[in-house]
């Protein structure tokens, strides 16, 4: 039964799960059978979930959605979760939510789990402009500064951008923003570069003047910690690309704990590795400038 439901966390689909089982001269295992087996997991995993939390000066947030049935109906659901960086400069798995969607109560109740677990201490908060983060962040995080994916904000520029050739040499430009030496030559460059389009794509400069200075919290930080702050990359390398993978070939999640049980599973895998490795992300000795 450990051997099923490792199969199936691994990512190995229920039918799959039934062909290697047979192998074994389980004929007559079923998928309910094997989703049985899965749930002997369930209390380790909500253990994790719940497990109390510390002080952790960065975080990190994001969302991956996933289709599953809700009422008889499919949906395409949210999976919140959270990355801290602790005092000790080393990652953290803090939590994950499953939700309907992205709205402001589902984010606001996922960071408030969080701190009901008592994470505190944030300082800054690194994520894209998900949808109803905003205000659920400032509501229960009102101290934390807020710093707006570059990579993210970079490639919504290029969408924004009117022609191929604008496309091309708007990530360069913008990454003249992002390496400048400090905040005040970063809104320099983002003012010249604004003022040179003001007239040939005034759509995209009043774009630029409006979201890129949201990308610019980051200056705010000491300067060893500004390029591994500065993006919502670590979150998506480490946990979506994973979940990804892991979760191909379960093309409809049948209901909110199967969904769950998965998600959680996968990220206790990585915590756990990142707790093996000892290794610290940030140095945060230098924090302070």
């Amino acid at each position: 039964m450990l051997a099923i439901a490792q199969m199936y966390i691994q990512g190995v689909s229920t039918r799959d799960v039934e062909k290697v089982m047979a192998e074994f001269g389980l004929e007559s295992l079923s998928s309910s059978q094997v989703s049985r087996a899965a749930a002997l997991l369930d209390e380790e995993l909500e253990a994790w979930r719940t497990r109390p939390l510390g002080p952790f000066p960065y975080l990190f947030l994001d969302a991956r959605y996933e289709k599953m049935r809700v009422g008889g109906v499919v949906r395409d659901v949210a999976i919140l979760s959270a990355i801290g960086i602790g005092e000790d400069g080393k990652r953290s798995v803090l939590g994950l939510s499953v939700a309907l969607s992205e709205a402001e109560i589902h984010w606001r109740d996922f960071i408030r789990s969080l701190t009901d677990r008592g994470l505190h201490g944030v300082r800054f908060i690194t994520s894209d402009d998900h949808a109803g983060l905003g205000i659920a962040r400032k509501a229960v995080l009102p101290g934390a500064a807020w710093q707006r994916c570059q990579f993210h904000l970079a490639r919504n520029a290029i969408h924004h951008a009117p022609t191929l050739a604008i496309r091309k040499a708007i990530g360069r430009q913008l990454r003249a923003v992002w390496n400048a030496v400090d905040l005040a030559g970063a809104e320099a460059e983002l003012a010249r570069i604004v003022a040179a389009y003001a007239d040939s794509a005034p759509k995209l400069a009043q774009w630029l003047e409006r979201n890129v200075p949201e990308g610019l919290a980051v200056f705010s930080l000491p300067e060893a910690h500004r390029r591994r702050m500065r993006t919502a990359n670590p979150i998506e390398r480490a946990i979506q690309q994973e979940l990804k993978r892991r979760t191909r070939k379960i093309r409809v999640f049948p209901n909110e704990a199967s969904l769950e049980r998965l998600a959680t599973a996968i990220l206790v895998e990585i915590d756990e590795q990142w707790i093996a490795a000892d290794r610290a992300y940030l140095t945060m000795e230098n924090r302070d400038g």
